[in-house]
């Protein structure tokens, strides 16, 4: 059922993954038996149904990038826009230093080290 190793993933459109969807949540096909004619992993089946069932149609659109990408260079932030772009900063901080990873250095001399021979306190 898996692709060949080194093959390319297959794009799936809207449309097709309505198509897919509908055909277990309004056809009642099992989502075995969908995965098998429509060479689709049973995981992936399941992870648009989900999102369908939770988010609707739009749901189903493909999503790239960074959502937080445009908000850094854009010089007009909304209040809304600006707290969220400060947490996603915050998360990765924290995700940083549960890891154990101190910052060295500023701006292009930046460096992460661990931070066996620091201490935080």
């Amino acid at each position: 059922m898996g692709r060949p190793k080194g093959g390319k993933n297959r794009k799936w459109t809207v449309e097709e993954k309505l198509r897919i969807v509908n055909r277990h949540l309004k056809d009642h096909v099992p989502m075995q038996q969908i995965a098998r004619e429509e060479n689709v992993s049973s995981g992936l089946l399941s992870a648009w149904v989900s999102k369908y069932l939770e988010g609707g149609e739009h749901a189903l659109a493909a999503r790239s990038g960074n959502p937080y990408a445009a908000l850094t260079t854009s010089k007009k932030l909304t209040e809304e826009e600006r707290l969220k772009l400060i947490i996603a900063k915050q998360e990765v901080e924290i995700a940083r230093l549960k890891k154990g990873y101190f910052v060295k250095g500023v701006g292009a001399e930046k460096e992460y080290v661990t931070g066996k021979e620091k201490t935080t306190k």
